[in-house]
């Protein structure tokens, strides 16, 4: 005959059983989140494919096809995915300050995830200047959410690690997942499902891998700074870095909170008329850099990085404005990748006052410096771009930049753009009828 077990053996099977479960919802997530950036970042390539080869028959096709998928983006997001809107990282964040489940439900959910692919693609595809990285974290933290479902309690850490896998996937940044988890997501280290996290990054970074191959995401870039004169680079992007970052998040924050008079009222009157008009000023940013600011830039930057081809002067500033027209005109589509491409713009400018300074290092602080200003998050910012060109040479001048950019960048905006922006989702989430 079998002893009936006690009460404390009973507990502690229980207890067993139950961590088990958890760990396997964080890996089987993982697992998803993963399959689901590689997906999206290979239909991601064919889009701008597409629309390259659309360009090649009249370069001029722009200024009627983007304006035109910018507001049709706009109203089928409005229309049937409502919170499917700009990057996604801000609507993960307000999911897990929220404690209601529907509330939490109308920011991150399956039918939100599909809504963000397809649109995303679709805004790639129109041209627009936007990333896939934020969406992929929006996506992810929906997967988790979904499995978790029926586990409410444990559903902020799901979305933490489903935001944190959704960027490690993205770049095959690894590290950067978890950094952005614990700098940006959560602005904390929480013990208890920090493991957890890992292994949901880890089981993303895994799947990824299998698809796709080990790889850095812009190439490898062993360039480093030479001589002393090479290192003032360092606080001149870290300046004008952060400088311009926080000048794009301040405009992000101020249109999501309505310009002040008839005009903010206007705008919201007539979301597709504003996004047209955004679209149209895109395409005109397009003409005039000879089609490179397209998209998320990739392209354009992995050629810089690795083969040491010029960027156009025009570069950073019109990657800059069109990105900034696509942020604020209401499409999905992330920031990310096209941050990384005017800051690498930005490094290019910069680099022509230091002859004979190698054009990559000078690019990679540009890079890290614009992309630090814009989500203030400093250790993210050096680490993703330490890992995204596989440059360990320059870690410790991109950490040095990473910090004055971010210090400049407070001057002009004092808040970061994810969580300013997360506040009016969670004011609009919680206003909801119940």
């Amino acid at each position: 005959m079998i002893p009936a077990l006690s009460t404390r053996s009973k507990r502690l099977l229980k207890l067993t059983s139950a961590r088990w479960q958890r760990r396997a919802i964080f890996l089987l997530g993982g697992v998803v989140v993963g399959a689901d950036a590689v997906a999206l970042a290979l239909l991601a390539d064919k889009a701008q494919v597409a629309f390259a080869l659309l360009l090649s028959q009249s370069r001029y096709a722009s200024l009627i096809v983007t304006p035109l998928g910018f507001a049709i983006a706009v109203f089928v997001t409005n229309r049937f995915f409502p919170n499917s809107q700009g990057s996604g990282i801000p609507q993960a964040i307000a999911a897990r300050h929220l404690t209601d489940q529907t509330a939490r439900s109308s920011l991150v959910s399956i039918r939100i995830a599909i809504g963000k692919i397809l649109l995303t693609l679709f805004g790639l595809l129109c041209g627009a200047s936007v990333g896939r990285e934020g969406p992929t974290v929006q996506v992810g933290a929906s997967i988790m959410f979904a499995i978790g479902r029926f586990s409410p309690r444990r559903q902020p850490g799901l979305i933490l690690a489903g935001a944190a896998a959704g960027v490690a996937a993205a770049f095959n940044t690894p590290l950067a997942g978890i950094v952005f988890g614990i700098e940006e997501m959560s602005r904390a280290f929480e013990t208890r499902t920090s493991s957890l996290i890992i292994a949901a990054v880890i089981a993303a970074g895994l799947t990824s891998i299998a698809l796709m191959g080990n790889y850095a995401y812009f190439g490898s870039s062993p360039m480093a700074l030479r001589n002393g004169v090479d290192w003032l680079a360092i606080p001149v992007c870290g300046i004008v870095g952060g400088a311009m970052g926080g000048l794009f998040s301040r405009i992000l924050i101020i249109m999501a909170r309505g310009l002040p008079g008839a005009v903010g009222p206007a705008i919201k009157r007539y979301p597709l008329v504003f996004a047209l008009a955004c679209g149209l000023a895109v395409a005109l940013c397009g003409l005039a850099s000879g089609d490179t600011i397209y998209g998320t830039g990739y392209t354009q930057v992995k050629a810089a990085l690795e083969h040491g081809y010029p960027l156009p002067a025009s570069f950073g500033i019109l990657k800059f404005l069109a990105t900034t027209f696509a942020s604020i005109s209401g499409i999905p589509g992330g920031i990310f990748s096209p941050s990384l491409a005017v800051g690498a713009g930005l490094g290019a400018n910069i680099a022509a006052f230091f002859h004979g300074a190698p054009l990559p290092a000078i690019m990679l602080l540009g890079m890290v410096s614009y992309f630090a200003g814009v989500v203030q998050a400093p250790i993210t910012a050096f680490v993703i771009v330490t890992e995204m060109t596989d440059n360990h040479a320059m870690v410790v001048p991109l950490m040095a930049a990473a910090l004055i950019a971010y210090a400049t960048s407070r001057v002009v905006c004092e808040e970061g753009v994810y969580h300013a922006l997360s506040k009016g989702f969670i004011e609009r989430a919680e206003a909801r009828p119940a």
